[in-house]
C-alpha cells in the first residue's frame, strides 16, 4: 500500500504531537517527591560562604565540616525532571508580592536557604533585613519582594496566664500576620514532642478545659485542625498560594537506615541509594496527611519527609550551634537539602 507525502507528513505531525502530549501530562502528574539522590558536580546551587546573611548554625563548612559530597547531591523524580531553580525568574514572578514561612526553626531553616538561593542569583541587588517581634523581613528593594519568617512553633497560641503559660489548641490569634501574604509556608511539628526545661507551656487548653499534659500526637491533630479552620476562614485561593512544609526527619538511630551502630548522624557523607528508607515515615506524616484532608481550600503539602530520610548526610552533627559540643541531627547544613525543598516549591509554582 502507498501513502502520500502529505499523508505522511500528517501522520508524523500527529505522532509528534501526541508525543508532546504524553510528555505534558506526565509531567503534570509526576510526583516531584518519589526518586533518588543522584551526584551532581553542577551542585550546590550557591556557595553559603558567598551568603553574607546565613546564619551560624548552618554554615557547617565554616564551622569546620571537612567534607562537601554532602553539596553535591541533585534530587531526580522517578518520572519527570526538575526544572533547575532561577532566583531570577522566581523574584520576577513574585514582583511586589510577599512570601511568609511560618513555623519552628525548620522553618527558618529553608527561609534562609531561599534567601541565599536567590541573593546569588542577583547578588548585586540592593536588600534590607530587618526584624519586627518574631517576624524577619528579608526585602529585595529592586523587585519589592519581601520574604518573610514568623517564628511560632506550635501555629496555634501559647500565652502567659495566671496560673503559667497555657498552650492553646483551639486558639490561633497569631494568624492576624498571615493575611494578605501572597504566598505561605506552614510547618509545625519538631516542638510537639518537647518535655522538661525545654518545654514552653505549663498547660494545655482544649475547649474549656485546662489540662496538665495530653497526648501529644492528638495534640498535634487538634492544633492543625484549628489551623486548617483558620485556612478555610481566612485565605482567599484566587490571592494566596498555601503550603505546609511537610515533616523534617531527624536522624539519631542508625538501626533506622540498618546501621545499627550509627548513634546519630556524626559521620554521614553520602545518602542513602534508592528510593525508600528503611525504618518507614515517622507517625506525624499520617496526621499531618489526615489534617490536610480536612481542608477546603487547596493547600499544596511539600511531602519532603521521605526524600530528606535518605539524606542522613545533611545535618550539622558537631558543625551546628552547639559545636564539638552538641549533636544536631534535626536541622538542615546550607548549603544542602532544604535548597531541594526550595527547588521543588519552585518547580510547583512555575
Amino acid at each position: 500500500m502507498n501513502f502520500s507525502a502529505p499523508l505522511l507528513s500528517s501522520v508524523s505531525l500527529l505522532l509528534l504531537f501526541l508525543h508532546v502530549v504524553h510528555l505534558t501530562a506526565n509531567a503534570s502528574e509526576c510526583n516531584m517527591f518519589i526518586g533518588r539522590w543522584i551526584h551532581d558536580e553542577s551542585y550546590p546551587l550557591y556557595d553559603s560562604g558567598a551568603c553574607p546573611f546565613i546564619e551560624h548554625e548552618f554554615t557547617c563548612t565554616k564551622n569546620g565540616r571537612p567534607d562537601l559530597d554532602y553539596t553535591k547531591y541533585r534530587w531526580q523524580p522517578r518520572d519527570c525532571n526538575l526544572t533547575r531553580f532561577n532566583g531570577l525568574s522566581f523574584l520576577e514572578k513574585f514582583r511586589g508580592k510577599s512570601i511568609m514561612f511560618v513555623g519552628d526553626s525548620l522553618s527558618r531553616n529553608q527561609w534562609q536557604s531561599l534567601t541565599c538561593m536567590l541573593h546569588s542569583s542577583v547578588p548585586n541587588a540592593r536588600y534590607n533585613l530587618s526584624r519586627v517581634g518574631d517576624v524577619s523581613i528579608f526585602t529585595f528593594t529592586d523587585y519589592r519582594v519581601k520574604v518573610m519568617l514568623d517564628r511560632n512553633v506550635y501555629l496555634v497560641d501559647t500565652v502567659q496566664e495566671k496560673i503559667g503559660r497555657v498552650l492553646k489548641l483551639d486558639s490561633i490569634a497569631g494568624g492576624k500576620l498571615w493575611k494578605q501574604i501572597d504566598m505561605l509556608i506552614f510547618n509545625t511539628w519538631h516542638w510537639w514532642s518537647r518535655r522538661g526545661p525545654t518545654q514552653p507551656w505549663d498547660f494545655i487548653q482544649v475547649g474549656n478545659e485546662i489540662l496538665k499534659d495530653m497526648d501529644r500526637m492528638v495534640a498535634f491533630e487538634k492544633a492543625l485542625t484549628t489551623w486548617g479552620q483558620w485556612v478555610d476562614a481566612n485565605i482567599d485561593p484566587s490571592k494566596s498560594q498555601v503550603f505546609f512544609q511537610g515533616i523534617s526527619p531527624s536522624h539519631y538511630n542508625g538501626t533506622l537506615w540498618n546501621e545499627p551502630r550509627a548513634k546519630n548522624c556524626l559521620g554521614q557523607k553520602q545518602p542513602l541509594l534508592g528510593s525508600t528508607y528503611p525504618g518507614g515515615l515517622p507517625p506525624a506524616v499520617a496526621v499531618l496527611k489526615g489534617a490536610l484532608s480536612k481542608i477546603k481550600k487547596p493547600v499544596t503539602l511539600l511531602d519532603i519527609t521521605n526524600l530528606s530520610l535518605l539524606r542522613k548526610d545533611g545535618h550539622p552533627s558537631i558543625y551546628g550551634l552547639g559545636g564539638r559540643t552538641g549533636m544536631d541531627c534535626s536541622h538542615w547544613c546550607l548549603e544542602g537539602v532544604p535548597d531541594t525543598w526550595n527547588e521543588i516549591l519552585y518547580n510547583l509554582i512555575l
